[in-house]
């Protein structure tokens, strides 16, 4: 009997329940057998009376509260929306069980501007909230995750009042219903306002004031599924004044799609946080351990990974129960969708070494995927255009309790390889069967460690094109070029999916191989071109004479391997038992002593600040000063190919103009890697017992002057720079002037004095700033007497060179203009020095003194020993150089 009525209270509950248009939580305890039969009797009779038992407030929630649900669309899942498609209001229902527990927020910015740092794809912000409710109020608040103590220490009790939450909004409850107590707001209330703070970024990307207008904002597609709840928000903005903006129609005016993902938080999923070593590069999650006052190091510290277990834990090389997955936007070019899955793909390589076969996955986007690229569920690689962009970037989103990566998406902008491609079609469509000549730091929401590969890699690229086409002195073929290409973005990809595996980058990754290695395929596809992909890369040109190898790394190094041992590799001694990440200590410790080996060195962001000549952007082999002699030869070649062919009839001659600015570049920044060496220390992240006790070695003093020798050679020399009147006369700018392609306000014909000048400048500045002189002055105190460059050496090694026609007596003959140029340079750096115009310590002035007495005494025999036999502008600039220091030398003394 007990058994039909629970029956009959339930259909009738049901039924009701239908025409409200939604399920009650006692209907729920109902049909579980959680209400004995003369409790739900009652349940029965108050439904019939329900009118009579609430008060008329609650009346007046429940009227509200079917109103919503009877005229809305119910989206159910992770969270309940209710969604009207004739007033496009939107209702998000709260549970209370849902109330205080923690949720992961990321932010997605799905479509951009196209210039000036808003681009389509970029990820916004992603953090942790809670929902919790005050009086008639929602609190949206983000969760403070830096501070923690162990659970039931007496601290935890005092955290909560240290520490403070942020509530960033205090939302009017719409209603609540009396029966189940879930709480309805108004998604407007939330989401229909700068919730993703873009007003601020765009006043400081585009330097203007843009203002929010909810008359021109809406929701787009609204999904619900049991772990995740997927929201587009389109933002109208207006500004009065608009902005320098090319790629809108009218400034004034413009149209943001923001994506939210309010995921769940994973918890107790077997998910064991691994203890960071500053050994290894990582990302990592950090927090103050309130609960350990006696260590030395008040903060703990994660490293971020995936959650990656072997589906036999017995094998050695097992397939991981749920691999990482990479989707392929359907957006991405066809041409380009092989090379990225192989970039993808490298990764398989360490990961089998850790224990695990096949731990990545690519898969394709299909055309018609009723899926968001944004949505947290999926990883994926994602195309976006651009007029300025010129990057991708890999960033993750992380539960910022474990470091466990819960999501990736990376971008790339299509002008990293549509640069490539314009240069290769305009070389080969402006030559004739005789002769053929080619015609050919980024603004963002984050200025950080993972926007990568930014204009200069597409530098790089681009210089490899050209010198794929001149230095062979033959127009490449289409297959060459198109490998060239797959090269290229093979390895970005694998860089990028190296960011969202969780490593930082490592730029001494590049110093593996010997210069004389770089070529050799049969190292370079087992080994590696370089330690590390985490690098960034240049491309390897083959110096004259030796056959080209590898353009672009084909498969990660040994530094990558190791990295991902470190982070993935499974505990064999594991048991369920250790399941702390302070139980791993040991069996980390293990890996993370191999460091000291030389393809396993490790320098990040942080550690390259001119001090480390091996530690650099855009370098390559273990002898910098060798690679970048070649790389300036090349260079040189390049010019002298440019000289020796003509642009086809029709060619505009600012396609030259274009080249021989990217060679000179190329020329100068392999020229600054040379810098580097002087007042050098390599820098290891090295621990006491180490195999390599030492943290810094100073470089070398002979290596440092071989590098001194060579930027006298190849910038500094009279003749460092030879052009042909010929060459000049055809560097003509570009003559279009309209959107995307502005006509600079400079000189019509090219500044080469001014560009050369330039270029000496930075490099000369560089080795006399006041840093690099306290280095060589520390270094004298690191290394045996007389093993040091001395300041002294440094100044007399540059005077000498640089005024060689006062110094080393010769034939009479003129100083040519772009020596005096450099010569006044020189001149002006040392009186700053002396007249006290920099922080130069007074070591360094008292010798900039000196060596201005010693040009002043040189610059006046010189002039007595030529007489009448010299040019009046030589004449002229030693007069001068010498009244200058005249008279400094007198306000001095």
């Amino acid at each position: 009997m007990k058994y039909w009525i629970r029956k009959l209270v339930i259909c009738i509950f049901l039924l009701y329940n239908w025409l409200l248009g939604t399920n009650y939580a006692a209907a729920n305890q109902l049909a579980n057998n959680d209400v004995p039969p003369f409790h739900a009797i009652t349940a029965m009779e108050n439904i019939a009376s329900a009118d009579n038992i609430f008060s008329d407030s609650r009346r007046e929630d429940l009227r509200r509260f079917r109103e919503i649900v009877k005229a809305t669309e119910k989206l159910e899942g992770l969270f309940t929306l209710y969604r009207s498609h004739e007033d496009g209001r939107t209702y998000w229902e709260i549970k209370p069980e849902q109330l205080n527990r923690n949720y992961l927020a990321t932010v997605t910015l799905e479509s951009g501007l196209g210039e000036s740092g808003i681009y389509s794809g970029l990820p916004l912000t992603d953090f942790l909230f809670y929902f919790r409710r005050v009086n008639n109020n929602l609190h949206f608040v983000v969760r403070n995750v830096k501070f923690r103590t162990e659970e039931g220490e007496p601290e935890q009790r005092s955290l909560t009042r240290s520490f403070s939450d942020s509530v960033l909004y205090a939302l009017p409850i719409d209603t609540i219903d009396p029966w189940s107590k879930n709480i309805l707001i108004n998604l407007d209330d939330l989401l229909m306002q700068d919730f993703p703070g873009l007003t601020p970024i765009l006043k400081y990307s585009l330097q203007a004031d843009y203002r929010l207008e909810p008359s021109k904002s809406y929701f787009g597609d609204i999904n619900s599924f049991p772990e995740n709840l997927e929201i587009d928000s389109i933002y109208g903005f207006y500004s009065p004044e608009g902005a320098n903006l090319v790629t809108l129609p009218d400034s004034r005016a413009l149209s943001l799609k923001v994506h939210y993902s309010f995921s769940q938080l994973p918890e107790n999923n077997g998910y064991i946080p691994r203890i960071a070593d500053d050994r290894v590069g990582y990302f990592i999650t950090a927090f103050q351990d309130f609960s350990h006052n006696h260590s030395h190091d008040p903060f703990v510290r994660y490293i971020n990974r995936w959650h990656l277990e072997p589906s036999d834990p017995n094998a050695p090389l097992s397939p991981p129960k749920k691999p990482i997955v990479f989707w392929i936007e359907n957006a991405v070019p066809l041409e380009y969708r092989d090379a990225i899955r192989a970039g993808v793909l490298m990764w398989n390589q360490a990961f089998a070494k850790a224990g695990f076969q096949n731990a990545i996955e690519v898969q394709q986007m299909p055309d018609d995927a009723d899926w968001h690229p944004a949505d947290v569920r999926y990883n994926t690689i994602r195309w976006f255009n651009s007029l300025d962009a010129g990057f991708a970037k890999g960033p993750t989103r992380v539960n910022p309790f474990t470091g466990e990566i819960l999501d990736a998406d990376i971008i790339v902008d299509a002008n990293m390889v549509r640069s490539i491609q314009q240069e290769y079609r305009a070389y080969a469509e402006s030559g004739n069967s005789k002769s053929k000549l080619d015609g050919c730091d980024v603004a963002g929401f984050q200025r950080d460690s993972e926007l990568c590969y930014g204009r200069e890699a597409t530098n790089q690229a681009a210089i490899g094109a050209l010198a794929l086409s001149l230095l062979p002195d033959t127009t490449p073929t289409s297959a060459a070029m198109q490998e060239y290409v797959q090269q290229y973005l093979r390895s970005l990809i694998a860089h990028e999916v190296g960011h969202t595996l969780g490593l930082r980058h490592n730029f001494h990754g590049s110093t593996m191989l010997a210069p004389q290695e770089l070529n050799n395929t049969e190292i370079t596809h087992s080994k590696g071109l370089a330690g590390s992909v985490m690098d960034y890369l240049p491309v390897n040109i083959a110096p004259q004479g030796v056959e080209q190898g590898d353009y672009f790394p084909g498969v990660i190094g040994p530094y990558d391997e190791w990295a991902i041992e470190y982070g993935y590799k499974i505990n064999p001694e594991a048991t369920t038992d250790a399941i702390l990440p302070e139980a791993e200590k040991s069996f980390l410790e293990k890996i993370a002593l191999a460091s000291p080996q030389p393809e396993l060195s490790y320098a990040t962001d942080e550690d390259i600040w001119d001090i480390n000549p091996l530690a650099n952007l855009w370098d390559m082999s273990s002898d910098v000063l060798i690679y970048s002699q070649w790389q300036m030869d090349n260079a040189r070649v390049m010019w002298e190919r440019l000289d020796q062919r003509y642009l086809a009839p029709g060619e505009s001659y600012s396609n030259l103009r274009a080249l021989f600015n990217r060679v000179l570049g190329y020329y100068f920044r392999n020229a600054t890697l040379v810098s580097q060496y002087i007042g050098g220390q390599s820098f290891r992240r090295v621990h006491a017992g180490d195999e390599t006790s030492w943290a810094f070695v100073p470089v070398s003093l002979e290596k440092q002057r071989q590098a001194l020798a060579k930027l006298q050679e190849y910038v500094f020399a009279e003749d460092a720079f030879n052009f042909s009147p010929q060459l000049l006369n055809q560097l003509a700018p570009s003559r279009w002037q309209h959107w995307g392609n502005p006509i600079p306000n400079d000189r019509l014909d090219y500044p080469l004095h001014d560009r050369i000048l330039q270029f000496q400048s930075r490099v000369l500045r560089s080795l006399l700033n006041s840093d690099r002189l306290s280095r060589l002055q520390d270094i004298e105190l690191k290394t045996q007497p007389g093993k040091a460059l001395s300041i002294p050496e440094l100044f007399e090694t540059l005077q000498q060179g640089i005024w060689t026609e006062v110094f080393t007596p010769a034939e009479p003959k003129p100083i040519s203009s772009l020596r005096r140029s450099l010569q006044r340079e020189y001149l002006n750096i040392l009186l700053e020095m002396m007249l006290r115009n920099t922080n130069t310590s007074e070591d360094g002035r008292t010798l900039a003194w000196y060596e201005l007495r010693q040009l002043q005494t040189a610059i006046d025999n010189r002039l007595k020993d030529l007489g009448e036999n010299i040019d009046i502008s030589t004449l002229a600039h030693l007069q001068v150089t010498s009244d200058r220091i005249t008279k400094a030398l007198g306000i001095r003394d």
